[in-house]
C-alpha cells in the first residue's frame, strides 16, 4: 500500500493525539498493524521504569505484537524533559524512515508532540542550583508564591498556566532569571515554526459525559490491576513524593492516602476528579494546535473503524506528497470535525 522510496525520500511523519482515556492505545496499534510499523509513544509519564499500572503502559500482550518505543528509558529519580524526549523520538523517526516505514507517534503530551514536528523552543540549560532555590521556596512558602512572582515578571505566561503547574512556572522563572526577559518573549519569537518533517497529525475527541465515564473506568480499573501497591512499592524503593514522577495522576493521590492524610475513598475520588481536570487541560491545549485534524469517537468502541478513518487520511496524505517539492504538511482540512459513527 506504502511505497518504501516514498517514507525514505520525504521522511513523513503521523501523530495521533487525544486526551487521557479515550483510546488512542488502542486505535494506535490497530494502525499500527496495518501499516507495518511501530509505536513511538508520546508520554512524559511512560518514559519512566517501574511506573506501569499508573501510567496505563501497555503490557506485551497488549501491544499485540506492535513494538512500541520511547518508554521505560529512565529510572523514576532520573532528569527527563522535552529536549531528551525529542533526541530519543529523532533517533526512532530516522531508523523507521530508514526501512521504509512510517513513524507513528502517540500520545498525550502535547508539548513533546508540539518540540517534535514544530522544534523546541530555545532556551538556556538548566541551573539546578537555580531550581533547587525556586522548589525550596515553593515547599516553604506554597505553590501559589511563585506563581504570584510570575505574575509579577511574566504575566502574559501565567496566564496560560495553572497556579500548581510548579515545573513549568519554575522554569518560566529559571529563564527569566537567566536571561532577564520573559519566558513568553521567548518562545513568541520561536513560534514553533520549524517542520523537520511533513506531518499529519490527528486529534481524537468524544462527548465530554462519555469520556468523563471512560475515565472513571479506567481508574477503577488501574486500582484493580494494583495502582496502590504499585505506588507503595516505589515508596518503599526510596523514590520521594516530592519527586516529578511521583507527582502524576496516580502515584500522587494514592501517596497521599499511604500517609495517612486521607482516606481510600477520598483517594480514588481526588484522583478520578484530578483526571477529569487534566482531561480537559489537554483538550484545551490540542485544541489550539494548527493543522489538526479532529475525528470525534462515537460511540467510543471502534477501534477498527477509527483506524481505517485514519489509514484513508494517512493515503491522502502520502499522496499529496508524491506532488509536493517541499518538506512541509500536506494541505489537508484543518478544522473541520470528522465523526467515526
Amino acid at each position: 500500500m506504502i511505497a518504501g522510496h516514498l517514507i525514505q525520500t520525504r521522511h513523513p511523519v503521523v501523530a495521533i493525539v487525544g486526551p487521557t482515556a479515550i483510546g488512542k492505545s488502542h486505535i494506535g496499534i490497530e494502525v499500527a498493524k496495518r501499516l507495518q510499523t511501530e509505536v513511538l509513544t508520546a508520554d512524559s509519564r511512560q518514559v519512566y521504569r517501574e511506573m506501569d499500572v499508573g501510567t496505563d503502559k501497555p503490557t506485551l500482550s497488549e501491544q499485540q505484537g506492535v513494538p512500541h518505543r520511547l518508554i521505560d528509558l529512565v529510572n523514576p529519580d532520573q532528569p527527563f524533559n522535552t529536549g531528551d524526549f525529542k533526541l530519543a523520538a529523532i533517533a526512532e523517526i530516522a531508523r523507521l524512515h530508514q526501512a521504509g516505514k512510517i513513524p507513528l507517534v502517540i500520545g498525550g503530551t502535547g508539548l513533546y508532540v508540539r518540540a517534535l514536528l514544530r522544534g523546541l523552543c530555545p532556551g538556556p540549560p538548566a541551573d539546578w542550583t537555580l531550581r533547587k532555590q525556586l522548589a525550596a521556596d515553593a515547599a516553604q512558602h506554597g505553590p501559589q508564591f511563585l506563581f504570584r512572582q510570575l505574575q509579577q515578571v511574566d504575566p502574559v505566561l501565567a496566564k496560560r498556566l495553572h497556579p500548581n503547574d510548579q515545573p513549568k512556572i519554575q522554569r518560566a522563572l529559571e529563564v527569566f532569571t537567566i536571561l532577564g526577559k520573559p519566558f513568553s518573549e521567548v518562545q513568541a519569537e520561536h513560534q514553533f515554526s520549524e517542520r523537520p518533517y511533513p506531518f499529519l497529525l490527528i486529534g481524537l475527541t468524544m462527548d465530554r459525559a462519555t469520556l468523563y465515564k471512560r475515565i472513571e473506568s479506567r481508574v477503577e480499573l488501574e486500582i484493580e490491576k494494583g495502582l496502590v501497591q504499585e505506588t507503595q512499592r516505589l515508596l518503599d524503593r526510596g523514590y520521594s513524593r516530592e519527586l516529578g514522577s511521583m507527582k502524576g495522576l496516580g502515584y500522587k493521590q494514592f501517596s497521599g492516602y499511604l500517609a495517612g492524610e486521607y482516606s481510600y475513598d477520598e483517594a480514588i475520588r481526588i484522583l478520578k476528579r484530578d483526571t477529569r481536570h487534566f482531561a480537559k487541560r489537554q483538550m484545551t491545549w490540542f485544541g489550539k494546535e494548527p493543522d489538526l485534524q479532529w475525528l470525534s469517537i462515537d460511540p467510543p468502541d471502534l477501534p477498527d473503524r477509527a483506524a481505517s478513518w485514519i489509514i484513508d487520511r494517512i493515503i491522502h496524505f502520502l499522496k499529496s506528497l508524491e506532488t509536493t517539492t517541499f518538506m512541509s504538511p500536506a494541505p489537508l482540512v484543518h478544522s473541520k470535525k470528522w465523526r467515526c459513527d
